[in-house]
């Protein structure tokens, strides 16, 4: 059997009994250990999607080097690919004609100049987008051609002026000219650049009619990215579209993993399950037989302390390692007010501290790969 067959197998296997070893784990009394399920083998799978045989840990370019120009612009995937990066980061939304399209969010009043343009001023609406009020223009709301009349701007200028030099320059990229962008290029060892996409809100344009899923794999397949061996690998905070995804592609699969609060297909459904719940021992076995690698928020792998200092890893990193998962963190950012304190450089929030000793500490702690908007400072940390 392959490895991508087997995978998929357990995966059928696996959709039906997640839920319900999740719900059993989120019910167990207050301050009781969570029941695990008996230990059992994780399912084979393709060793080169788990473990990665690089000389150094994976850097992520997260939205492009977005830490020096706009994200999730072709001129910020250039750069990170200039600067070393192993993989670029476009996530995923859409447009009115079914165009996937890359945004951080299917809001884009803080990344593009749509507030400047009168003729779109009624398109302002408020949405639910994953069971919350959220004001602004949308992306499935503008067709493909009204959208590329528009031009990203820099979503964090307090924190980064200088990249506002830039506001106004670029277009939204198609999903389909970031993985050209991608395909057609090497990295700095001469490897093929990899791509992470991210799904964003799958249940909440599902619900528009919208197959988010279907479109990412065809893309792929239209690139020739259809193999477990490929580097590509999609993400997803939610569950169930990953367990589909592990049916309909055999590329490689990550479950992101936030700080709080639980994905929000299966809080739609009604069930009390939260990310704390996926990262327990038999949250993480579960997790492998779907997805190939895990996306920590950093504080599941070592929270802060009161003071704004890191304690101790958890168990997680290792407990990820036992499940055969790859652990990838997100997201290292040079900015101070992203640092934990002791690697602050002033009180000033935008200015630059100590992103390498943080990647480093994460590193030393068995983090495998990482999501760092400073793709430069990740290469040298690795």
């Amino acid at each position: 059997m392959s490895n991508g067959l087997q995978r998929r197998v357990a995966a059928l296997a696996g959709i039906t009994v997640l839920a319900a070893g999740l719900t059993a784990l989120s019910a167990a009394p207050a301050g009781a250990a969570p029941a695990e399920a008996p230990a059992a083998p994780a399912p084979a799978k393709a060793k080169a999607g788990n473990h990665h045989d690089r000389s150094r840990p994976v850097v992520i370019a997260h939205r492009g080097a977005s830490g020096y120009r706009p994200e999730h612009t072709l001129a910020a995937y250039r750069l990170a690919i200039k600067q070393c990066a192993d993989y670029i980061e476009p996530d995923l939304v859409v447009t009115r004609d079914g165009i996937l399209v890359d945004r951080h969010e299917p809001e884009i009043g803080s990344t593009t100049n749509v507030a400047d343009r009168p003729e779109f001023a009624d398109r302002r609406t408020t949405k639910l987008l994953d069971g919350r009020p959220v004001t602004g223009w949308f992306t499935e709301d503008f067709t493909l051609a009204e959208l590329r009349s528009l031009r990203a701007i820099e979503r964090l200028p307090q924190l980064r002026p200088q990249n506002t030099a830039y506001d106004g320059r670029y277009q939204v990229p198609t999903f389909a000219e970031v993985l050209k962008l991608a395909t057609s290029s090497r990295t700095c060892s001469g490897k093929r650049v990899g791509i992470i996409p991210e799904i964003k809100h799958s249940t909440y344009f599902r619900e528009q009619g919208f197959d988010m899923e279907r479109k990412t794999v065809a893309l792929l397949r239209k690139f020739g990215l259809t193999r477990h061996s490929d580097p590509v690998v999609i993400q997803s905070f939610e569950v169930t579209n990953l367990q589909r995804l592990s049916r309909l592609t055999k590329v490689k699969l990550v479950q992101l993993v936030d700080c709080q609060g639980g994905p929000y297909d299966l809080v739609s459904q009604g069930q009390d399950i939260s990310y704390a719940d996926l990262v327990t021992p038999a949250g993480l076995r579960r997790i492998s037989r779907y997805a190939d690698q895990v996306g920590l928020c950093k504080d599941v792998m070592i929270p802060r302390l009161a003071d704004g200092t890191l304690g101790e890893p958890t168990p997680v990193i290792r407990d990820a390692h036992r499940a055969g998962l790859t652990v990838v963190g997100w997201t290292f950012r040079r900015e101070n007010s992203f640092l934990p304190a002791e690697f602050r450089s002033s009180d000033n929030p935008a200015d630059p501290g100590d992103l390498i000793g943080e990647i480093r500490t994460f590193l030393r702690a068995g983090m495998d790969q990482f999501f760092t908007d400073n793709p430069d400072l990740g290469v040298k940390a690795a």
